[in-house]
């Protein structure tokens, strides 16, 4: 039996009477001590780990000042504190053993917008997509760009002075704020811009002012001729844009840009906006080596292009492996006889359109005659002007960063040398001894960056796991260090310092960087602010910390190995942060959107899943042979009973797995993850394991058990639906099944049923002995009609109208016998019941395969099961068969139907499954031709997910979590459109909406059945 886990970290007594101070003095945010939330935080998009002591996440500037003017008391001087926003820094900045100060969950808002003016004034916890979509109404953007702009933070960008694609010409997050509000260790705030008059002398940002203004000015020269004259020029404390070199004031906001949360928090920004370019083109350069790319994109350049970015066959062969490139895969098409080995994507950009066109004139003219030539490696070029085109390939580049994360094998592309900047001159033979260095290791590796900018993101592919290999990645980090210097570069010309820190002292030089402390003792004279990171203060002995420091490897290899590659889904993940997409209609994971709990993501329960594993190999639990006895032992008497005896007792006793079943518990199971995810962490894959095993200790609720056995009560309760549906409808029986079971919003059977619908329609039964004594002709015109439980007993209309629409097509529908798809029992975890369930399903499946008769079943996401769930239970004994949505059967027979001009020219409106959308990725596009091909039109409406989930949704520890992810996406688009046009393809979709909304939507094949 699973064994309980007992915490494996106490919290510092002087932190945890910190906390209770806090939360006296007034405090308003959160304050979390337990080890879930603090896990969550313990790991970014970098190879550290560092568990910190608690999380705070206030709700105001004036929490953060509370937070700096408790700890300041003399015995709270050992209390540190490190900054964080999306939690997506490469190099491990925001990581600290003291207190994490998390501003992304409240602090999010946009205070100010001046269109006139062109500026914007934001709390640091705002996404930086997020203010794009809040500016592009006045025609501005913030223009500074990044691969993880749909969750990275303004906070964060201030913080590493971020930039990206565009940066020659847009600059970096810095060149764009014109003042900060900075909150210091002591409690003393800050606005940048002196409007609110200079700071108290006394405090923590008086000295500051004065000390860092003395240091710019006394140092000025050595200054300039230490900081490299790169696009690039991120070290730290930007101390040499400090002075204006037009007019010689001092700015300490450019100092407060780039100091990754080591001088102050940063509460607040004024940011300047750009004006949104009205003509945008892309040239898509290809090339038939990746150094022909590199040795290419000065010209270019030169060519007055706003960005070069740069792409090599690594990448571009990960994401054609990827469900982003069904969105790009016209727009990058292979040059037949050549093998397309880097790309160039150059962009043009400007409010004169004849001016942009004038350049791409110039460009692919020069461009036409390389290849006429065969001159610069050039073996073709695509042009693209729309601006949606533009958006999906710049979508699959900034997606580059996680597809390097899904390289197959255990040693994985890793970030630690990422974003060195050389001069643009030198990048091609940088880059050359670059990959010598890798290879004389034998090392795979990708690349992409921003060429233009001498940026490029080199990541080896190390398993962090074997300590020889993490003993590797110091050596190259060290050899790299020499190289940038070589070269007249940075080791860090992107991604900030972080735990690169140590390397800043023979980079500066011993007198420069003492002038660097005497600023960081101004600022944080303790040492509270992100300590070790950038520099210490002066006159200290605190130490910076280092690239050798713990790893996430060095607690992943405490687990087995075989457990590892057998847990794979949570163990590959690599922190990229998707999973904390912003936009209300992604799929990706609502739970996270609406909790804002970082420990509700699946990157969350990915490391929950991790540190989970690794208790439980820790007291010797062989992980597999324990799971394997949940599915082929039955528990016996005296099992039963401890289980529901630990079940009672679960509340006095502590035990991790509850932390990790809280999470998981508050999974929609979607599948949008294991598609959308880079990584294709499949969360719904290992919580089922997870809830599997964790019940072989404590009993489950009541309403799993319903949930799990819903297929095989159907059948009963649809021999009698008007009595199980009065009975359904007393509110008694309602309040009873809320209290008892913990289900509400109870659906109703169809009446009549679907047995009795069928009599209407000249529908076969299915018989196997008939159908294989046809003609192959004969069985061509058929089509096999798989039932699904909720469909075929509450939705059981749609199955009718489905027979009618084949009967119209021209075809023979024929009524497969019910049976359990399992999708239930999967979803909560009855892994044995389920094995069972796919086995017998499968078995007849293959069998009806065997007639060579497309079988085809109305929702999605259980037809969809049949692939993925059966695939990962059953293995190679799923069989040979395949079930199809009802588009992927229509799409490929269109030419056999007639077309059909029967349309008044309103449109519909298609909703689609969460599940369909990131599984099939073409399904929307495919109902729309569909839809046209009979005269209709119909138009997608982005939506995320509806909060039904199945069964989710019913649950009454759900329900509140269920209304609000409907209240995302789904209920705003609803409020525009005409309902009745509204199409849904999920049966759990349209019971949301019947259910909020009081009307019944329809599947779009009854949408068709209208129009033919």
């Amino acid at each position: 039996m699973l064994p309980r886990l007992h915490l494996q970290s106490d919290v510092d007594p002087v932190v945890l009477t910190f906390l209770h101070e806090l939360e006296a003095a007034g405090f308003t945010g959160d304050i979390e001590t337990q080890y879930s939330s603090r896990l969550a935080v313990a790991t970014d998009n970098s190879v550290y780990q560092q568990l910190p002591q608690a999380v705070i996440l206030p709700k105001s500037t004036e929490d953060v000042a509370l937070i700096g003017k408790i700890s300041s008391k003399p015995e709270f001087e050992r209390v540190t504190f490190s900054p964080r926003g999306g939690g997506t820094g490469t190099n491990g900045q925001a990581l600290t053993k003291g207190v994490v100060v998390d501003l992304s969950r409240y602090m999010n808002q946009i205070l100010e917008i001046n269109a006139e003016e062109g500026w914007v004034r934001v709390q640091s916890g705002v996404i930086k997509d997020q203010l794009n979509d809040a500016v592009r109404p006045y025609g501005y953007f913030f223009s500074p760009d990044l691969s993880t702009s749909n969750r990275a933070t303004i906070g964060g960008m201030v913080n590493t002075d971020a930039s990206g694609q565009g940066s020659l010409k847009y600059g970096k997050t810095s060149d764009h704020v014109l003042s900060l509000q900075a909150v210091f260790a002591d409690g003393s705030i800050l606005e940048t811009d002196m409007s609110h008059g200079t700071p108290d002398e006394g405090n923590y940002a008086f000295k500051a002012m004065k000390v860092t203004e003395a240091v710019c000015r006394d140092k000025r020269q050595q200054i300039i001729d230490k900081f490299p004259p790169l696009n690039r020029f991120l070290t730290g404390y930007d101390l040499k844009n400090a002075i204006s070199d037009e007019t010689g004031e001092f700015n300490i906001t450019r100092v407060l840009c780039g100091a990754e949360g080591s001088l102050a928090f940063i509460t607040e920004a004024k940011l300047n906006l750009t004006r949104i370019p009205k003509a945008r083109t892309l040239v898509n350069v290809k090339y038939d080596s990746f150094d022909s790319a590199l040795r290419n994109a000065p010209l270019m350049v030169e060519a007055n292009a706003l960005s070069v970015e740069t792409v090599d066959s690594k990448v571009l062969n990960l994401a054609k492996e990827d469900i982003v490139w069904h969105s790009v895969s016209d727009l990058i098409t292979d040059v037949p006889g050549k093998e397309m080995q880097g790309i160039n994507i150059v962009e043009y950009a400007d409010q004169d359109e004849k001016a942009v066109e004038e350049l791409v004139a110039k460009l692919t003219a020069s461009l036409d005659v390389a290849l006429a030539n065969q001159q610069s490696g050039i073996i073709g070029y695509q042009v693209c002007t729309d601006l949606a085109s533009i958006n999906r390939i710049y979508n699959m580049r900034k997606k580059a960063v996680g597809l390097l994360g899904a390289a197959k094998g255990r040693a994985k592309p890793v970030p630690f040398t990422e974003d060195t900047c050389v001069p643009p001159e030198n990048l091609a033979d940088f880059i050359a001894e670059f990959r010598e260095l890798l290879d004389s290791k034998q090392l795979a590796y990708g690349m992409f960056g921003h060429v233009d900018a001498g940026v490029l993101h080199v990541r080896p592919a190390l398993d962090m796991c074997d300590p020889k290999q993490e003993l590797m990645m110091h050596e190259i980090s060290d050899e790299v260090v020499k190289l940038v210097a070589k070269y007249g570069g940075l080791m860090w010309g992107e991604h900030g310092k972080g735990f690169r820190s140590e390397y800043g002292p023979a980079f500066f030089g011993e007198e420069l960087f003492t002038e660097l402390r005497r600023v960081k003792e101004a600022f944080d004279p303790h040492n509270k602010m992100n300590p070790g990171k950038i520099c210490t203060p002066l006159n200290t002995n605190f130490e910076l910390v280092k690239v050798s420091d713990r790893k996430r490897g060095y607690y992943d290899r405490q687990i087995d190995v075989q457990v590892r590659d057998s847990f794979k889904q949570a163990m590959e993940c690599n922190g990229n942060g998707l999973c904390f997409n912003y936009e209300t209609s992604s799929p990706m994971c609502p739970s996270m959107k609406v909790t804002a709990d970082r420990r509700h993501s699946p990157k969350g329960r990915a490391g929950l899943v991790r540190e989970w594993l690794r208790q439980l190999t820790e007291q010797g639990i062989d992980i597999l042979d324990l799971e394997q006895q949940t599915l082929t032992k039955t528990p016996t008497i005296k099992t039963m009973i401890d289980r529901i005896r630990n079940r009672i007792n679960q509340r006095h006793e502590y035990d991790f797995s509850h932390e990790v079943y809280e999470a998981m518990n508050g999974c929609l199971a979607c599948k949008a993850c294991a598609s959308q995810c880079p990584i294709k962490v499949d969360v719904p894959s290992f919580r089922s394991r997870f809830l599997n095993i964790y019940h072989s200790r404590y009993q489950r609720p009541v309403k799993d058990y319903l949930v799990a056995n819903i297929e095989t009560m159907l059948p009963l309760m649809g021999k009698a639906p008007k009595l199980v549906n009065g009975m359904l409808e007393q509110k008694w029986v309602q309040s009873l099944t809320a209290k008892t079971v913990g289900y509400v919003d109870a659906p109703l059977l169809t009446v009549p049923t679907l047995a009795q619908r069928t009599r209407r329609h000249p529908v076969a039964s299915f018989d196997m002995q008939y159908l294989a004594g046809i003609s192959k002709e004969e069985r061509e015109q058929h089509v096999i009609i798989v039932q699904d439980p909720f469909t075929s007993y509450y939705d059981a209309d749609v199955v009718e109208d489905f027979i009618a629409l084949a009967i119209k097509l021209g075809k023979k529908p024929v009524l497969l016998p019910f049976k359990p798809n399992g999708k239930a029992q999967h979803i909560k975890g009855f892994l044995k019941q389920f094995k069972a369930t796919a086995e017998s399903t499968a078995a007849f499946l293959e069998k009806v395969a065997d007639l060579e008769i497309p079988m085809v079943g109305v929702d999605p996401a259980l037809v969809l099961c049949y692939r993925d769930e059966y695939a990962e239970v059953l293995g190679d004994k799923r069989g040979d068969f395949s079930v199809l949505t009802v588009h992927e059967w229509m799409k490929p027979r269109l030419s056999e139907f007639a077309t059909s001009d029967n349309t008044n020219g309103e449109a519909w409106y298609l909703l689609a499954h969460c599940t369909e959308k990131t599984k099939l990725p073409n399904a929307e596009k495919e109902w729309g031709e569909i839809f046209a091909h009979f005269g209709g039109l119909l138009k997608t409406v982005p939506v995320g997910c509806c909060g039904m989930a199945g069964t989710f949704g019913h649950e009454l520890d759900k329900l509140q979590m269920s209304k609000d992810i409907y209240g995302l996406s789904w209920k705003p688009s609803l409020e525009t459109l005409p309902k009745e046009r509204c199409l849904i393809t999920g049966y759990s979709c349209r019971s949301q909406v019947k259910r909020f909304e009081h009307v019944k939507p329809k599947h779009p094949l009854q949408a068709l059945l209208q129009l033919i």
